[in-house]
């Protein structure tokens, strides 16, 4: 009998948010992995800089995730948007525009290891993660913003379902990635 290693096991993963307690929850969920913990922009970014992750966990408010992700993305290191007051369409468009490859509301923390398993499977399958995550939280989205949300961003969500493959963000992280870089793409 073979032993399944879970995806997360040993990934070197940085978590950026201003609550100690998110932080603390985070690396405990995420313990078979290792867990570099940032409470502010100023560190985050100059972890991102120096250290080569395997994912990054980034809150939206307090610490300025929205450019931590172009950071991120910039160095080619898959990102996670996580976030509670900031979860709403205009957040979760201008994640995906930025080369995010998820957004998590932090009312899932507790399913946080298999959310992330479940993407970054489909992330290393060349899958597209937000279908996986649209699957997985698609009528917590329409609960939370109410059943007709897509449709005041219809072309956007329009353009987003015809090219899940080749998005704006997913050309982004892909222009970053060193194997597809000279290919052309």
């Amino acid at each position: 009998m073979t032993e399944h290693t879970s995806i997360l096991e040993g990934l070197n993963i940085l978590a950026v948010d201003d609550e100690e307690d998110i932080l603390e929850t985070i690396d405990d969920i995420l313990d078979e992995s290792h867990v570099d913990c940032a409470r502010d922009y100023e560190t985050a970014s100059q972890w991102i800089q120096e250290t080569k992750y395997d994912l990054a966990i980034l809150d939206i408010m307090g610490v300025n995730g929205l450019e931590l992700l172009e950071e991120s993305v910039a160095r080619g290191i898959p990102t996670v948007m996580l976030t509670a007051h900031a979860i709403n369409p205009k957040t979760l468009m201008e994640s995906i525009r930025k080369g995010a490859i998820s957004y998590l509301p932090k009312e899932k923390l507790a399913d946080l290891d298999e959310l992330l398993s479940t993407l970054l499977d489909a992330h290393k399958k060349g899958i597209p993660p937000w279908k996986r995550l649209f699957k997985k939280l698609g009528s917590f989205f329409d609960e939370r913003f109410g059943p007709d949300w897509k449709k005041k961003d219809e072309q956007f969500w329009s353009d987003f379902d015809r090219t899940y493959q080749v998005g704006r963000g997913i050309q982004k992280r892909l222009m970053q990635d060193e194997k597809i870089k000279d290919k052309g793409i």
